[in-house]
């Protein structure tokens, strides 16, 4: 018999590349796609596995908690990976609202509906409901920001200090699922992330915006001084992370995951500009470099994320498998594909 595993956020971009790599992977579970389908999410994205005979999307919103205890009874979940959250920083700026909604009021109800259906009480799981499971996808932002003049990591001991309203609502969700974990003995794992890219980004994001601008010859818009610096971590890369902690990680740890790759967001865009010179040389201008556009920062635009992932190396044996060349030049071809698609639609 198939477990049923609830994975919140699946038509979103990481949850859209874990789901298909998850079911070829695993034969033992079924897995039960809860996704409001905001702006973010496009079930475009689940194509490839939307008729897949252990694989089901309901539409909703993971703060329903009347639909999440529904969801809960009718599959007889045992197991969650949530991954739905609203994630743009430039949005929490201008609604910080919806960010509160979804990532801390809907961790909760994910969590505290949970508890209620695997356990008797604290400490003390229902026994059919012995091993499950709540693994919470969260980010490196909760750390706050480093020098970008040191070669300081974030680890897992790194005291949070967001300083966004979306990265204070992610910190939030985290807080909740750790006391879970710590006053009704829930089991729960966490992973914070650094910077994802790679295929089936929403183009609201900066690797998909730099493409989509340079394909239709526009100014390519980069915050300040272009100094900013992430770590950038390809998707799949991501979701081997998530499958090895999920399954393999002590109750109650975190785990941060990143690429090992930093880079400025000038260093980005320049290697995907020199990528689509070579790929599609451009026609108005020698390097598509002079489409590179400076504008006025952030507000309160973190300098530097970069992670240490030596504990997740260590402990469960992970790593990366794209290098920061290999997974941008993976990730421009499938943007060219679909566009292409598009086009000769």
């Amino acid at each position: 018999m198939n477990k049923s595993i609830l994975i919140t956020g699946g038509a979103g971009f990481i949850g859209s590349n874990f789901i298909p790599y998850f079911l070829k992977k695993y034969n033992q579970y079924q897995i039960i796609n809860l996704d409001l389908l905001s702006y973010a999410g496009n079930l475009e994205n689940l194509k490839e596995i939307e008729n897949h005979s252990r694989y089901k999307f309901i539409k909703g919103d993971i703060c329903n908690r009347e639909l999440v205890e529904f969801i809960f009874e009718e599959y007889d979940i045992k197991g969650v990976i949530h991954f739905a959250a609203e994630s743009h920083v430039d949005n929490s700026i201008k609604d910080p609202g919806i960010f509160i909604q979804t990532n801390v009021n809907g961790t909760f109800t994910l969590i505290d509906v949970a508890y209620r259906y695997w356990m008797k009480e604290p400490f003390k799981y229902k026994t059919t409901y012995r091993n499950c499971r709540f693994h919470h996808i969260s980010t490196d932002e909760v750390y706050g920001t480093l020098p970008d003049d040191s070669k300081e990591l974030f680890t897992e001991k790194t005291p949070y200090a967001p300083n966004s309203p979306y990265s204070a609502s992610k910190a939030s969700s985290d807080f909740i699922v750790k006391a879970y974990n710590k006053t009704y003995g829930i089991n729960t794992v966490i992973s914070n992330c650094s910077n994802n890219y790679g295929p089936k980004q929403h183009n609201e994001k900066l690797i998909p915006t730099i493409i989509k601008r340079i394909l239709e010859n526009k100014p390519i818009p980069i915050y300040g001084d272009g100094g900013n610096v992430r770590d950038w971590l390809f998707v799949l890369d991501h979701c081997k992370g998530i499958d090895l902690i999920y399954h393999k990680a002590k109750n109650g740890e975190t785990f941060n995951i990143g690429g090992n790759n930093e880079r400025t967001n000038l260093q980005v865009v320049e290697k995907i500009c020199s990528i689509l010179d070579k790929e599609i040389p451009p026609k108005t201008v020698h390097s598509y470099k002079k489409l590179i556009n400076f504008v006025e920062d952030r507000a309160g635009h973190d300098r530097r994320y970069a992670i240490d992932t030596s504990k997740l190396e260590n402990e469960l044996g992970w790593n990366v498998d794209e290098s920061f060349e290999t997974g941008i030049t993976l990730t421009i071809k499938w943007y060219l594909t679909k566009n292409k698609e598009r086009n000769n639609t």
